[in-house]
């Protein structure tokens, strides 16, 4: 395939913006978001809690976007941009979106919803982010707050991976899993090889949660086909007053053999 050769890592990020607002919803934090991504400047970004269109917002906030939340910050840097719509109300809809440099050559989002009142989905793209013979495999998650529907969640997950990747395949899991107490890693280390960026295979993922003084391991990100060259927890000032959670960004190296 035609691709862009890259020589430096890659450089991606996992946020979960809360819909664009900071912790208990007390401000409208997405324009100062907007610049915060464009300062780190990664090459792919995975997102959640992505505020596709909320009408109430639009009437009670003047500066409030005219694009959908996901369009608005991508605009003008990240030229290709996947949107999964997730949960859909009379006045609105959110979900995730993964914002990316490089070409998407293909995207699908899964409902895994298990609960009704617990909107969730699968965002699965094909990214050519460099001449490899195979395109990089990245999926934006957010998964239940309750441990069943994410066991059943994780199942689904692993089921659609082994099935559309190839082994091969550069492979990034990335977003918030909510899971409280790491069971994420016999799926994504033991049965489908995948390596936790900032523990290792053996190591325990960051604290994430909540963003002014992280307690809780709630963001992953997983990767396969790549060497980790250098991770970040963006926590504490001037994170903590845009959202809810840490974002978390690693540089990473396609390895020769994928």
């Amino acid at each position: 395939m035609n691709g862009i050769a890259m020589t430096r890592p890659l450089h991606i990020l996992t946020y979960n913006i809360h819909k664009g607002f900071s912790q208990f919803n007390r401000r409208m934090m997405v324009h100062e978001l907007r610049e915060r991504l464009r300062q780190l400047a990664p090459d792919i970004i995975f997102l959640q809690e992505v505020q596709g269109l909320h009408l109430g917002h639009v009437e009670h906030h003047n500066d409030w976007p005219d694009e959908p939340q996901h369009e608005f910050l991508a605009e003008q840097v990240w030229g290709n941009i996947a949107y999964g719509r997730n949960a859909i109300y009379a006045h609105g809809h959110h979900g995730n979106a993964i914002l990316s440099r490089f070409p998407i050559l293909a995207a699908h989002n899964q409902d895994v919803t298990r609960l009704r009142f617990e909107r969730r989905g699968l965002l699965h793209c094909a990214i050519e982010a460099g001449s490899q013979k195979y395109p990089v495999h990245c999926v934006c998650v957010h998964l239940s707050l309750f441990g069943r529907s994410r066991r059943k969640q994780m199942e689904a997950l692993a089921e659609r991976l082994e099935e559309w990747v190839p082994q091969q395949a550069p492979l990034i899991i990335a977003g918030d899993f909510n899971d409280w107490r790491n069971r994420a890693d016999y799926l994504l280390i033991d049965r489908l090889g995948l390596t936790e960026v900032f523990g290792g295979s053996a190591g325990r993922p960051p604290k994430s949660f909540p963003s002014t003084l992280p307690m809780f391991r709630l963001d992953r990100i997983y990767v396969r086909g790549f060497r980790v060259e250098h991770t970040e927890v963006h926590f504490g000032e001037p994170w903590s007053r845009i959202s809810d959670h840490a974002a978390l960004s690693a540089h990473l190296a396609i390895r020769q053999a994928a």
